[in-house]
Parts: C-alpha cells; structure tokens; sequence
C-alpha cells in the first residue's frame, strides 16, 4: 500500500502536473451557455455503447416499457374518438385547421395536459404513454399530431412543471390542462435558427408602467418565426437575452437567456400570421414585438430564474426530442409499412400480386425492417425518459435517425403504389405524408447538425468516462483539488485506452466469440451481441485517438465528428431492436426483421469507422487503428436476399406480426375511408386467390376461348357463364373487384381544380 501510494504521488507530481498545465493552457474558455449545453440531461445506455465493453445484464434489466390501465383507456377510448372525428383530407384543402369541435374535444379531454401533474388537473400520464399518443394521432393527421404535441413538449407547460414559482404553476397549469390556455414557445429566430444560443431577441432591464404602478420589468424586442400554434395560442412563451445596463439586478450587465410568459393579447404582441409548412394544416407563424414592456412576474420561475433560460432549454429538449418527433415518424412509418404492404397484394400485374416480384419484395422488406427498427427506438428513448433519465445524446440520435428513417420508408412507399401516391385526393392514403416528410427533419434541430456536431460532439464529453472530468478539472479553483481529479481522471483515462485497444486487437485477431455476454439474452440473436461488443471496443478507442489526433479542432472536423456519432448511433439502433424483440416475447415469426436491421447496422458502423480510418490525416495512424480493429478485412456484410421473402410473407396478409410491426396504426370503422378500404379489400383479395387460380387455369386450357367476356376485367363473367364457379363464388370474386376498383382508384377533379380543392392565397409581408 506505501508503495502503491509512494508511485501515485511520484506520477502526480513528475508526470500529472506537468500534463495538467499543457491541458490547461490548449483546453478553450467554456462560456455558461456551452457549459450548460455539455452538462445538460443524462447519460444511460449510451454511455456503456460508449465503454468499449456494454453491461448487458444491465440492458436486459431494463423495464419494459407498459401502459397502466387508465392510459389505455385514453387510448381505447378518446384517442380513438378523436382520429374518427379528423378528415385529413378537409383539413388540409378546405379548412386548413381542425374543426371547432375537435378542438372542443382535444381541450375538453385533456390531451394538451398529458404532461401535467393530476395536482394540477392534468392527466399526468407516463412519457410511454405521451409517444404511444402521438404515435397513433400521426397515422391520422399531422395538424391532429402536431396541435397535440406542441403544448406536450418543450414550451410553457413542461418550463412551469419544473421551473415555475408556485403562483405560475396554481394559475397556468390547470388552464393548461383543460385548454383554457394555448401555449406556444417562441424560440427560434430569423438570424438564429438552429443556433439558439445566439437568438438576436433582447430584453433590457428597466422601470415602467403595469397596472397602474411602477415597477420593475423588461422592455423586450423579438422577431421569431416557425412557432407552432402562434397564430392561435392566448399564452406565448418567449426565449431571449437579458441585458441589465443599469445594474437594477446587480453588477452583472449580460444576463443570458431568459424565458417569459406573456398573454397574447398583451400590449405589442403580434400574433395571428402563419406559415404555410408543405400543404401541413397545423397553426405555425411568426410573432414579433417591439420594446414591450413585461413585469418581472412574467418571467418562468420569477426573478431567481433571469439568465438561466438556456440550461432550462438545454435539459427539456432533451425529453421532448425523445418523444415528439420519434413518435409522429413512426407513425408516419407504420402507416405507409401497413397500407403499402395492403396495396402490394391487392395490386397485381401480370396476373401476380406486386408485392411478389422480387424488386418490390425488396423494397417492402426493407420498409418492414426499418418500421420495426424505429419503433424500437421510439420505446426504449420514451422509457428511458420515464425512468428519470433526460437522454441528451439518445434523444439527438432518436430524433435524426427515426426521422430520417421515416423519409426512407415512404420514399419506398411511394416507389411501389406509383401513380396511385403522386395524385392528391381524399382516396390517396400516402401523398400528404410524402409532402409533409421535411418537416420533421428541420426541427428541434436541423438534421445534418444534428448529425454532425451534437451526436458525437456532445455525446464524446457526456458518454466518455474520463473527457468531461478532465476538463473539470481545468475549471476548479483549488489547484491541489484541481490536480487531483485531473491525475485520476488522466491515469483512469490511459487505462481505458490500452483496455480497449487489448479488447480490439483480440476481436481482429481471433473473432468476437471470445467476448462475453453477461445476460441471458435469446440464444438465436447472443451472436449479435458480440459483434456490438467489438463494434464497441473499436468505437471507444477510435474516439480516444480522434479526440488526441485533432484536439480542440475535432469539433470542426464535422465529417470526421458526423461518422463517429453514426457509429454510436448504429449500435444504439442494433441493441433498441434486440431489446423490443426480448420485450416482445422472442417472437420468432419477427426473427428476420431483427437479423436484416442488426445485421445493416453492424455493417454501416463497420463502413463509418473504415471512413475514420481512410480519413485520418497521417495515413500510419489510419492504417495502424483499421488493423488493430478489423486485420483481416471486412467483417459485417449488408444483409442478404434470403430473409426478404420470410419478411414480406408476413406482412402481405392479417397476422400477428403485421399487427405487431403497425401497432399504433388507426384504423377506420368507416368502411369507405382509404385505409378501412385496404384492410377489407386485403383480406377478400387474399380469400380469392385459389378462385383467380382456377379461372387462370381454365383460361390455359382454352375453356374460355370463345366467350367475349374472358378479359382481365370481366373473367369472372365468363367463369360464371360457363359454369366453373358457383354463385357465392362468383358473388365474392364481384365484390373483390368492386373493392380492388376503389383501392386502385385515382382522384380526378373539375377542370379548373376550383372543387373540392380550396386554394388560400397568402400576401406576403
């Protein structure tokens, strides 16, 4: 132990301090804002993809997910209600907003204070439940979706819940809840955009005017413009920058960010102008306001909380990033996975079924593949926030990829119905959500930054075990304190290098078999969890040397950064899949979805970090990490041909896993709406089958000839007349032609497109 003690305090003093003054010296100030956004939310699972060697009994031990029974309830009950009462198709051609009553319903059944506390009349439902919600509202209507979760994600409602001063709670949550009150959150700005640190929006501290008394307040100035609900919210939420030139709060002259409530009809708020997002009906527009004056009350959370809007921002946004946008892809997903594959059997040509050519079964497999990937996602980041966590890096890998993702399958989508996806109208099940796809990729967070700077940028300080208490260390004023924790983070931080440059020498030289799996995890997938396991290893020691390559650089080195995270991100993928299928039962019938998504995801991290390597700017080192990691060559390869046909077989007709894959699709009662249409004409089309096979082997064999009816149309005609089919068969081939005619079906419209279509002419300002 001496001796143990004796060599720590020889490498402290001969080796640590002169370290720790190089690494104080090139480490960059940190500003409150940057500072605020490393720290910001927790780190979970992805800090074990992080590690070099995943804990997975501790994988394995996470719950799954469940609703309670009064969540259900709302599902089974009001959530399918309100989708009935939404005709997509009116709302975003005729009146470009929801129905009066179906806004009386959603306020009146509480569903923009799901994330309320019951104490405060809301309904306090768990974060697996809002995403259940969402997702099922977004197989209905997007203007549904997006007026639903605006008010349940970052904005007033979740700043009062965790920053208000009581009075701000008892007063706005309950009307909140029963939508009494409208929220919406005034963020983003012109010159700012994705950069919100940087919002040009500015409020000066001063005296003036409110209710007939001086007092002390802000005269605020802001121009903002994508904000959702805006045009119609009575309660507007507002991010700007605090400027105290007077001292009124103290000596501090830049406050920071601040975030403030004010009613909409306040004094110099202009509200009411929208933005026109792709055909979308949901209420989006600017707000502006010029040197208003707003109380100090105003401000979320009182006077204590001036200049801390940005860590505010920075922790809920992680929980709304989780939950929003995932959820409303993968509805968007599902429904195209179940109405595409209903399409592809019922379609035929060349007397088959579309979805049995090998070029469209390859398409519809990988569609099924990523529809079951991204509803993984969706799960596991929406419990994680209901196990307490804020997932900052998981959310950010959520929101790009599902999104994404979700562009990709219906692209697909629209590939395999054709003609039938590119012409609007009420019969076509597809185009809107093929309009509305950018949309979600812009969001809380442009997706090529999401990408490239906060997924590893962020997640290589939070993720890695030693980096975010080196730099630490840097910022404490006790410099013994200070040169202790950098001496155990340094030293901890070479042993982890060294441990996971053994742990990838070993997989390249002998193969992942060796590795361990320490959970009882499905036998026919354990193989999958060895190769994350070198993926892992060969991950964390990649970002070591990235990081001791480029420096402080690195974070300009987005292509670089951007194939880092998507490694972490395609492992986090990997497992979210592997986690639904032990969550789901080990569902065999599911087995080749898992294998063709794990299997696509082991190989495109294999493909970003060969990028690293034939990228890094001495090619020695590039060469020298490819060996330690893959010596042989190539190990993972996309997956192959033979699973498609297991895949697609499933979800061309009624089963358990078309059920399972589309879970939260709504489904109509009303028997002539697009997707009510599919589902029955699916399951008559797939009834009379064995009949077209009879009748085409009749009209082989000459048997109609002569007979003027035997076209493709009107065969059942000429197999009726001669005899070959009984009444009741004739009688169903008839109504499946009538049904597979109104899938087929393709709007048209008068002329001049004045009916049903109703145009809106927007003046510019």
């Amino acid at each position: 132990m001496r001796l143990y003690q004796s060599l720590k305090t020889f490498r402290k003093e001969k080796i640590s301090k002169n370290l720790f003054k190089q690494f104080s010296a090139v480490m960059p100030s940190m500003s409150s804002t940057e500072k605020d956004a490393i720290e910001a939310g927790t780190v979970w699972w992805d800090a074990d993809l992080f590690s070099g060697k995943p804990n997975w009994q501790k994988f394995i031990n996470i719950p799954k997910p469940t609703l309670t029974a009064e969540e259900q309830t709302f599902m089974d009950t009001h959530v399918n209600t309100v989708c009935a009462m939404v005709d997509d198709w009116k709302v975003t051609t005729q009146d470009l907003d929801l129905t009066p009553e179906t806004w009386e319903y959603i306020k009146k059944n509480k569903f923009l204070g799901m994330i309320i506390p019951k104490q405060y009349g809301g309904l306090g439902f768990s974060a697996f439940a809002h995403s259940e919600i969402m997702t099922k509202l977004s197989t209905r209507s997007s203007a549904l979706a997006v007026s639903v979760m605006v008010p349940n994600s970052l904005g007033p409602g979740e700043l009062l819940v965790h920053y208000g001063t009581q009075a701000q709670k008892d007063y706005y949550l309950p009307r909140l809840a029963d939508g009494r009150e409208i929220p919406a959150f005034a963020l983003t700005s012109p010159w700012a955009g994705s950069d919100a640190a940087a919002i040009p929006d500015s409020g000066i501290v001063c005296k003036g005017q409110w209710n007939g008394e001086e007092v002390l307040g802000i005269k605020v100035t802001w121009d903002k413009r994508y904000i959702t609900l805006a045009p119609v919210c009575t309660i507007l939420g507002l991010a700007f920058r605090l400027y105290d030139p007077d001292g009124l709060l103290g000596d501090k002259k830049d406050i920071g960010i601040t975030c403030a409530l004010i009613p909409h009809n306040h004094p110099g708020v202009e509200i009411g102008r929208r933005h026109f997002p792709l055909n979308t009906a949901f209420m989006n527009g600017p707000t502006r306001g010029t040197d208003v004056f707003i109380p100090m009350d105003f401000i979320i959370g009182g006077v204590d909380m001036v200049g801390k809007g940005w860590r505010m921002l920075m922790e809920c946004l992680a929980a709304g990033r989780a939950i929003s946008l995932p959820s409303s892809n993968v509805g968007m997903s599902q429904l195209t996975m179940r109405s595409v594959g209903a399409y592809s059997r019922i379609r035929k040509q060349f007397s088959m079924s579309i979805g049995r050519f090998e070029g469209v079964e390859e398409v519809l497999a990988r569609m099924a593949a990523n529809t079951y990937m991204s509803n993984a996602v969706r799960i596991m980041t929406a419990g994680a926030v209901d196990l307490g966590e804020k997932p900052a890096i998981l959310s950010a890998i959520a929101k790009y990829h599902v999104t994404e993702t979700a562009r990709k399958i219906v692209n697909d989508g629209m590939d395999v119905i054709g003609g039938k996806g590119i012409c609007l109208g009420p019969s076509n099940f597809l185009g809107r959500g093929y309009q509305q796809l950018p949309v979600g990729i812009t969001v809380e967070g442009a997706n090529i930054l999401t990408r490239s700077l906060i997924i590893f940028g962020q997640g290589a300080i939070r993720c890695h075990p030693y980096v975010l208490k080196e730099m630490q260390s840097t910022q404490e004023k006790d410099k013994a304190l200070a040169l202790n924790q950098f001496d155990e983070a340094l030293w901890g931080h070479i042993g982890h290098v060294f441990k996971n440059m053994g742990r990838s020498f070993l997989s390249s030289l002998i193969g992942s078999n060796w590795t361990k799996v320490n959970a009882n995890v499905a036998p026919e997938t354990r193989i999958y969890y060895k190769y994350i396991n070198r993926i892992s290893s060969n991950f964390a020691l990649m970002a070591d040397m990235a990081m001791a390559v480029y420096g402080g650089s690195l974070k300009r080195k987005e292509k670089i950064s951007a194939r880092l995270g998507d490694v972490l991100s395609h492992m986090y993928l990997a497992t979210a899949t592997l986690k639904l299928y032990e969550d789901q039962g080990r569902q065999k019938e599911d087995l080749p979805m898992v294998r063709k998504v794990v299997q696509e995801q082991l190989y495109l991290a294999q493909e970003a970090l060969f990028a690293i390597y034939a990228n890094m700017p001495n090619r020695f080192i590039g060469t020298s990490l490819r060996l330690l990691g893959f010596m042989w060559g190539r190990v993972f390869k996309k997956p192959g041909d033979y699973q498609d046909r297991k895949i697609v077989e499933k979800l061309l007709k009624p089963c358990d896993t078309r059920n399972r894959v589309t879970a939260n699709c709504y489904l109509p009662s009303n028997p002539d709406e697009p997707i009510a249409l599919l589902e029955k004409a699916l399951a008559i089309s797939i009834e009379c089958e064995p009949l077209d096979a009879r009748i085409r082997k009749d009209e082989k064999n000459g048997v109609f000839k002569n007979n003027t009816n035997a076209n493709v149309r009107d065969i059942a005609d000429a197999a009726f007349e001669h005899g070959r089919i009984t009444q009741q068969e004739y009688d169903l081939l008839k109504e499946r032609n009538r049904l597979r005619d109104k899938v087929i079906h393709v709007d048209d419209f008068p002329h001049d497109l004045s009916n049903p279509i109703a145009f809106m002419q927007f003046n510019s300002r």
